[in-house]
C-alpha cells in the first residue's frame, strides 16, 4: 500500500453544498470541497476547497490546518481582531472557533482536518 497521497486530484467528485456549520451572511458566496484523502481510522481528512466572494459565519467542531493557495480572506473570531490572509499563508483554526470568513478575492486552499 502506498503511504503517499498526492493532493489536488480533480477526478474526485466535488461537494458543492455549503458545509455544516457555515452560513451565508453577506453576498452570495459559493463553496466547492474536494475530500481527497480519509485516513484509515477516519480521524483525518485532507483535500482542497474553493469559495467565491462574500461572507460566511462559521463554527468549527474540528481542528483545521490550511494553506491558502489563491485569494484573500479576512477571518474574524468573535470578540477578536480580524486576521487577513493571502496566497502562501499557512494557518490553523482550532475546534471551537466561531466567527466570520469574509472572502475578498476567490479562494483556493489545501486543508487537513482532524476529526477525532
Amino acid at each position: 500500500m502506498n503511504l503517499v497521497t498526492k493532493i489536488i486530484d480533480k477526478t474526485v467528485a466535488p461537494i458543492t453544498d455549503d458545509l455544516e456549520g457555515w452560513e451565508k451572511i453577506d453576498g452570495n458566496p459559493t463553496m466547492t470541497t474536494w475530500i481527497e484523502y480519509t485516513s484509515p481510522d477516519e480521524s483525518m481528512i485532507t483535500g482542497c476547497w474553493a469559495a467565491t466572494p462574500g461572507t460566511y459565519r462559521a463554527t468549527y467542531a474540528s481542528w483545521e490546518f490550511i494553506h491558502l493557495i489563491e485569494g484573500e480572506v479576512i477571518i474574524t473570531q468573535d470578540g477578536e481582531e480580524p486576521v487577513t490572509l493571502n496566497p502562501g499563508d499557512a494557518f490553523m483554526v482550532e475546534a471551537g472557533f466561531t466567527g466570520t470568513w469574509e472572502i475578498i478575492k476567490p479562494v483556493f486552499k489545501h486543508f487537513a482536518i482532524k476529526l477525532k
